[in-house]
């Protein structure tokens, strides 16, 4: 178990902020592909626009082929590609789809902004639009397939409550958000305060800085953190992690420091990468989101509206979420996350999001054969 001493030290004037790449949790069979996935063309086309490969391995490895898999079962003819991270380029994608003819467009986008001119565009053309993961601010989207991403947040504020229960009173945290253009990432700092502010509000914890990271950049988030943590003496007992990207770079300026291992840190995502870290106990907690079932609400839905059946897909898409930006609710599609420590990886690995093979590797396969993951 993670020690409850509060863990400082002093760090040199001298650290140097710049923090390796290896910090970005990605998985070597992302490779920034930027392949299309194109179905058989039997049936009605449906274009996926993936955000980016950069921050998170989940877009190509996880999302890509669930979706492709899901949209197929359903008869369906999808063209997936991804933007690589460039609203351009995501935009030129869109364009395209929209001249081929697709009839539902499902978009995960690197902003608001640009999802939001996409789906009007799109809408234009009487093509349906899902957005698929984030939901685009202030934008037309006629349906949202996400998870409840306040309640993402709130396991990721009570990981943290839970490795802190026992520290000294006043214990220091520093937070390391996603990107301010990401809805998500204002939904899980929601859902985190929901937990942790009552701590920094009785003063058993202490929050030192929360700090939003453009683009979701890993290697950027882990700079920041280390400033802040300089600036802060060097004392660090906590750490919210927005994502497993994140904190993989964080854990690389822990490591820096000594202090890897004896400051809990949370993640999401349970990304190969993320599940090692929490494995060899230096990340505390991510968060499991089934993203196979995420891929196949999208694609039920796709088949809905391909059909022109809005009853059918409104009975699928039962919830609301609130666009706030825009004052409108929005049909949407919320499904269940989990928390996951380092004695519930194998739930993970037993749901067949990730094999045994990707987490138990040398330095990991000590702790796979105590909690039988094989």
């Amino acid at each position: 178990m993670r020690s409850k001493t509060l863990a400082s030290i002093a760090v040199t004037a001298g650290l140097a902020l710049a923090v390796s790449a290896c910090g970005a949790n990605t998985s070597s069979n992302t490779g920034g592909s930027t392949n299309t996935s194109t179905g058989s063309g039997t049936g009605a086309k449906v274009g996926v626009i993936l955000p980016e490969t950069k921050t998170s391995a989940r877009w190509e490895s996880f999302d890509k082929p669930l979706l492709e898999a899901a949209l197929k079962a359903e008869g369906l003819d999808p063209d997936i590609q991804n933007a690589q991270g460039d609203v351009q380029k995501f935009s030129t994608l869109a364009d395209g789809m929209i001249n081929n003819g697709v009839k539902v467009l499902i978009i995960a986008t690197p902003n608001s902004e640009v999802g939001a001119s996409v789906a009007k565009k799109a809408q234009a053309q009487g093509i349906q639009v899902i957005d698929y993961d984030r939901l685009n601010t202030g934008g037309t989207s006629s349906y949202y397939v996400s998870f409840d991403n306040v309640k993402v947040g709130e396991l990721q504020g009570q990981g943290l409550a839970d490795a802190l229960k026992d520290a000294p009173q006043g214990a220091n945290v520093i937070e390391i958000e996603g990107a301010p253009t990401d809805n998500n990432a204002t939904l899980f700092a929601d859902g985190q305060k929901k937990i942790l502010k009552p701590l920094y509000d009785s003063g058993k914890l202490k929050l030192v800085q929360s700090q939003p990271i453009d683009d979701w950049d890993n290697q950027k988030g882990g700079q920041v953190f280390e400033q802040i943590l300089t600036g802060n003496g060097g004392k660090v007992d906590g750490v919210v992690a927005a994502n497993d990207g994140l904190a993989g770079a964080i854990i690389t300026v822990l490591k820096k420091v000594g202090l890897n291992g004896k400051v809990p840190v949370t993640g999401q995502d349970a990304t190969p990468d993320g599940l090692q870290a929490v494995l060899l106990k230096d990340q505390y907690m991510t968060v499991f989101k089934p993203i196979k079932e995420e891929a196949e609400a999208a694609a039920k839905l796709a088949g809905f509206l391909a059909k022109g059946d809005t009853a059918g897909a409104d009975k699928l898409a039962s919830g609301v979420t609130k666009d706030t930006k825009a004052s409108r609710d929005v049909k949407s599609v919320l499904l269940t996350s989990q928390l996951i420590t380092r004695d519930k990886v194998k739930v993970v690995v037993d749901a067949g999001f990730v094999k045994a093979s990707e987490i138990c590797v040398a330095a990991t396969q000590a702790a796979c054969t105590e909690l039988g993951i094989k």
